[in-house]
């Protein structure tokens, strides 16, 4: 049975964040609100916990990951960023934006994508999941919440506690979340290439 925290979307309560915290470390999965959607998610280093978002989004390998990072500084540290890559970045971020680049040494190799070892990665702006990262200290393994045959993401706290009560160790309600996805960019190549149109405009990015 999954734990509903109802926290605040412009006052995150520390408690409440602790509490969600320490459940990810104890290598729990979690459903938490974005700018963008609601997300799934557990912490990097947990085999087991990555699994089982595997089995609720059923999908395999080939999927991107993301990590959600408090800023531009710790991103670096999990993905390759030169000055053209970091000018785009610095335009875009914080946002509802993911992008996809190299990974570093510092990714698991289960997490990143399995053929070009890259990683997508994000640095949000919603509240609630920026007071998450700041108490964990490092970023978050997640996935959107976008559940099998479904073409939006369910955007009620209460609802997703109701459909993965048995799935999930806690869900934290911050109030209602749009159903539209981050805007995923790969930065891999000689130019931004748009790979999803989501909430965030792809001006930013040149496109």
């Amino acid at each position: 049975m999954a734990l509903y925290l109802s926290i605040h979307p412009d006052n995150p309560q520390a408690r409440l964040i602790k509490q969600a915290v320490d459940i990810i470390r104890d290598g729990g999965v979690i459903a938490y609100p974005t700018e963008s959607c609601y997300a799934l998610g557990c912490h990097l280093g947990d085999k087991d916990a990555l699994e089982r978002i595997r089995r609720i989004r059923q999908v395999d390998d080939k999927h991107h990951f993301t990590l959600v990072c408090r800023d531009l500084s710790e991103l670096a540290t999990y993905a390759r960023v030169d000055n053209r890559q970091y000018r785009y970045l610095k335009s875009a971020m914080p946002g509802p934006y993911t992008v996809i680049l190299q990974a570093t040494r510092e990714v698991p190799r289960r997490v990143m994508q399995a053929k070009r070892s890259t990683i997508g990665l994000r640095v949000p702006e919603h509240k609630v999941v920026r007071a998450l990262l700041d108490e964990l200290g490092e970023p978050l393994l997640s996935s959107t919440l976008l559940l099998p045959g479904e073409d939006f993401a369910p955007t009620d706290g209460w609802e997703i506690s109701q459909q993965l009560e048995h799935q999930l160790d806690a869900v934290i309600d911050g109030g209602a979340c749009g159903t539209c996805v981050t805007t995923v960019i790969d930065l891999t190549e000689s130019d931004p290439v748009l790979v999803r149109q989501g909430a965030g405009d792809v001006a930013v990015f040149g496109l």
